[in-house]
């Protein structure tokens, strides 16, 4: 008979995610939960800490199956494009407008890949500005402005 041996990497990931999915859903039953119709401030926190909690057992579970495989290396330059986008989304759509914000923003999270190209980076990103604006603009009518006060003519 073998022993269980744990992914120490798998079950320290799976044991943060389930204590920290343990803590919102008990911080969470401080609010007024209501029901499924008539929801409270704490239904939804409480709907995601379990969903969290859940995850967070699959992956710890998951670890005792997987046999120790190696950690590759280190994915910096993904950190150093991912990572910023958002921010740089949240500090220039009031300015620069909706459409060269994710333009932008988009054009910044496609470098975090070695193999995209630039020709095929901007293509993307122009492919992904205009199906927001087509989705967010159009479809579901969202009040904002596409051109915003710093590029305006």
């Amino acid at each position: 008979m073998k022993a269980i041996s744990f992914d120490t990497t798998n079950a320290l990931c799976g044991s943060i995610l389930t204590a920290v999915g343990l803590f919102f859903a008990w911080q969470s039953f401080g609010l007024e939960l209501g029901t499924a119709f008539r929801m409270g401030p704490g239904y939804f926190p409480l709907l995601l800490s379990v969903v969290l909690t859940l995850l967070g057992v699959i992956i710890l579970v998951q670890s005792a199956r997987v046999n120790h495989e190696p950690m590759g290396p280190i994915a910096i330059r993904g950190m150093l494009f991912i990572l910023p986008a958002p921010i740089f989304f949240g500090l220039t759509v009031r300015g620069l407008g909706f459409v060269p914000a994710v333009f932008l923003t988009a054009l910044i999270a496609c470098f975090a890949s070695h193999r995209m190209k630039p020709l095929w980076a901007v293509a993307v990103s122009l492919g992904l500005a205009i199906f927001s604006v087509a989705v967010f603009s159009y479809g579901l009518n969202l009040p904002f402005e596409r051109f915003g006060p710093w590029v305006r003519f």
